[in-house]
């Protein structure tokens, strides 16, 4: 069931040589502008019951107006966004909010903005007041109030009733960790329950985590629209490509469907990614867990190079993050590679890794992060899997030394 349809939705602001000829445009007269622009433009797309949505993109992508437009706090250029059910918005913070009010009041004021009725606001203000925990703070003035302590009364205000359709965006990201966590619990239980999520955060675990879907928006269009992996993927390769003119982003679904993303100028490219068990050197595709491993990586200078930083990064089967360093850190950065010059890369770890799928990214490039001139960034260019025989029995990706003391 389809709860929410987005037509050819397009959004365009104008600027005109006077207000004369605005007020003209308004009532159709033939008035050329004299600049515009589209924050959104021509997006379609169509979201399902119980289906969760990321929306990413760098500041200026259009991600905002979009949630505008699809919420009706603005009329649309072009095209039509239709919602099924109810709908449920946290756009800005203290959108709707007056600061003179007290978090009570403008409670009863921002739900009545909602649709809801002053009876069942009255209903709801405890659970309100509840989950906002902001104690006292609930009936004194709004300005009195942190980013957090608004976050918190626009979220429990917002999420007061399941509504068919919520809309986060960014919000959360100013609150404290433990209340990210609650929120993003009930954000769960909504969604386990039918609500469709719209989710807009920089913070890609986040995005992993949570959504069936990734969009990505670059300048008001969708550049991709897929499985959070591979949207994900991609968007932090689009990032070093406008930190790099010369780079290049291909991607592929290979090894039983996990996603090989490869980007970078190729100055410097890796040959070959080699894992190992340390003891024998032969190649491991299933490794037991505890075992200790070695990636060989050979890498080939195209160009001459002044510095060279090797990174590596392990995910799990939901992409994420598990572990990753690289040389910049560990004080190992390679220095004048002339054309030709081959190196090999050997990175012994011990496999303390619970069962599952893995894959092994690498990345070339200097300084501490692969955006600083991406050479060569490889995702999940060796896939493996982790059992666990006979070790004792552990749940988790991470196998950590333990013992139990008992004390009676």
């Amino acid at each position: 069931m389809t709860v929410l349809s987005v037509s050819h939705l397009s959004k365009r602001y104008a600027s005109y040589a006077s207000s004369l000829e605005r007020f003209a445009g308004w009532f159709g007269a033939p008035v050329k502008a004299t600049e515009e622009f589209w924050p959104v433009k021509d997006i379609s797309f169509s979201l399902a019951a119980g289906e969760a949505l990321g929306l990413i993109g760098q500041n200026g992508a259009g991600k905002s107006t979009l949630l505008k437009l699809i919420t009706g706090t603005v009329r649309p250029t072009e095209g039509t966004a239709h919602v099924g059910g109810s709908i449920s918005a946290i756009l800005e913070l203290g959108l709707g909010f007056n600061p003179e009010f007290t978090g009570r009041q403008n409670a009863y004021h921002a739900g009545g903005l909602m649709g809801l009725s002053q009876a069942r606001l009255a209903e709801l203000m405890p659970h309100i007041e509840d989950f906002a925990e902001i104690g006292a703070f609930f009936d004194q003035p709004l300005r009195t109030y942190s980013s957090g302590m608004q976050a918190r009364l626009a979220f429990a205000l917002a999420t007061a009733e399941r509504p068919d359709v919520l809309i986060v965006d960014e919000v959360l990201s100013v609150g404290d960790s433990y209340f990210q966590h609650k929120s993003f619990d009930r954000i769960r239980s909504f969604k386990a329950t039918g609500t469709s999520i719209i989710l807009v955060t920089h913070s890609l675990g986040d995005v992993r985590s949570l959504c069936d879907r990734v969009i990505l928006l670059d300048n008001g269009h969708v550049l991709k629209d897929g499985r959070p992996d591979e949207v994900v993927d991609y968007y932090n390769a689009l990032i070093a490509t406008k930190e790099n003119a010369k780079l290049t982003i291909e991607q592929r679904r290979e090894k039983d469907d996990w996603l090989y993303s490869r980007s970078g100028t190729k100055a410097v490219a890796v040959e070959s990614v080699a894992l190992l068990d340390s003891d024998s050197g032969d190649p491991i595709k299933t490794a037991v867990s505890g075992q200790n491993m070695t990636v060989r990586t050979r890498i080939v200078a195209k160009e001459d190079i002044p510095e060279l930083v090797i990174g590596f990064m392990l995910k799990d089967r939901a992409g994420h993050t598990v572990w990753g360093t690289n040389t910049w850190h560990t004080g190992q950065v390679l220095s004048k590679l002339a054309v030709g010059d081959k190196v090999e890369c050997r990175l012994r770890l011990s496999c303390a890794l619970g069962q599952g799928s893995y894959g092994l990214s690498v990345s070339l490039h200097t300084g501490d992060v692969h955006i600083d001139n991406n050479f060569d960034w490889i995702e999940n260019v060796e896939v493996f899997d982790v059992v666990n025989t006979g070790g004792p029995f552990f749940i988790g990706t991470s196998r950590l030394e333990h013992l139990f003391e008992i004390v009676r």
